[in-house]
């Protein structure tokens, strides 16, 4: 986070007034205004593989890119494959199962497949540029949220920790594939439905993890948050890989920048410390939603289908950018 923002200090500013969302506040994707009733979204992510299923991989991907799109309110309508590809390591066909689980996930997200492009890389990498549309002025940002919202999360925690045991053989079939459910499932549903309600900010839950992200939109926003850990969505699972050899990299750095915004109640374990900074891939929507709508979205969310999402927290005045955990 820190590196990338002195990155991003040292580039000279964009002063297009079509620009509607640039890096200013580390929103998921950008926002450029076509006409008075039509802005294009725009996002790109790719990384190594997740699962060793090459299909799975590919949904997963495609879904974690598309993300972007869903999490600033709009529409994905086109995507473009981008491809790292270590030539000689793998048959051709994974590369083809990675390719159609990619467009298995952008045909269910209603988007169409426009090309792509390939590059010989020593690590094999996979994901998407993706193009959306939105209104103008239906755009969500993750720095709008205000002073008595609360905080919805849609997905469970511990992918991260789960994946990286994965890959290290201490991962069964059963817990794979769950793990893989949750990873590939688009956040179409849960953001046509919020659509509906009074909301102000939000993101969805990647690298950063959930504190990383809601920091962000804290700062952001000028607000604070408050967090009740019992009622955050946790893969139960993950408890058993939060030694230090199953803890992702990324997840250990989230803990380490974040600590002098995280403040933690002392009934706390380190467990669950580690869980709530846990780098996620294809996580869920992070919602600050109107208080007197939060109620109504939860049932709805739970009524079509997104049976995970949870009511974790409120929005506080004042100490921007800080995050209060308590059991």
């Amino acid at each position: 986070m820190a590196e990338l923002s002195e990155v991003l200090k040292g580039l000279p500013p964009v002063n297009d007034p079509r620009l509607l969302v640039g890096t200013n506040t580390a929103d998921d994707a950008g926002v450029y205004k076509l006409s008075d009733d039509l802005a294009i979204i725009q996002t790109v992510d790719f990384f190594p593989p997740t699962l060793d299923d090459p299909f799975t991989y590919g949904q997963v991907a495609a879904a974690n890119s598309l993300s972007d799109v869903y999490a600033m309110g709009g529409t994905p309508v086109t995507v473009l494959n981008v491809v790292g590809w270590p030539s000689g390591t793998f048959p051709l066909n994974v590369l083809t199962d990675i390719l159609r689980g990619g467009q298995d996930k952008v045909t269910e997200a209603g988007a169409v497949v426009a090309g792509g492009h390939t590059c010989v890389d020593r690590e094999l990498k996979y994901g998407l540029s993706v193009t959306g549309v939105i209104h103008p002025d239906k755009i969500l940002t993750n720095a709008g949220a205000k002073a008595g919202d609360r905080i919805i999360l849609t997905k469970p925690l511990g992918i991260g920790v789960i994946t990286t045991a994965l890959k290290l053989g201490r991962v069964n079939d059963e817990l794979a594939k769950k793990v893989g459910s949750v990873m590939i499932t688009l956040n179409k549903k849960a953001a046509e439905i919020m659509k509906q309600f009074r909301i102000h900010a939000v993101t969805d839950v990647t690298g950063f993890g959930l504190m990383g992200h809601l920091h962000e939109m804290m700062l952001y926003s000028g607000m604070h948050a408050r967090l009740f850990f019992k009622q955050i969505p946790i893969l139960p699972e993950a408890y058993d890989f939060t030694g230090p050899e199953t803890v992702p990299g990324g997840t250990k750095k989230n803990m380490s920048f974040l600590e002098p915004n995280v403040v933690l109640s002392q009934d706390i374990r380190e467990e669950e410390n580690i869980l709530i900074h846990d780098a996620q891939t294809s996580g869920g929507l992070l919602i600050c939603v109107d208080h007197d709508d939060a109620a109504d979205l939860m049932a709805n969310l739970h009524a079509d289908g997104v049976g995970q999402a949870s009511l974790i927290g409120q929005v506080l005045e004042g100490e921007a950018g800080k995050i209060y955990v308590e059991l």
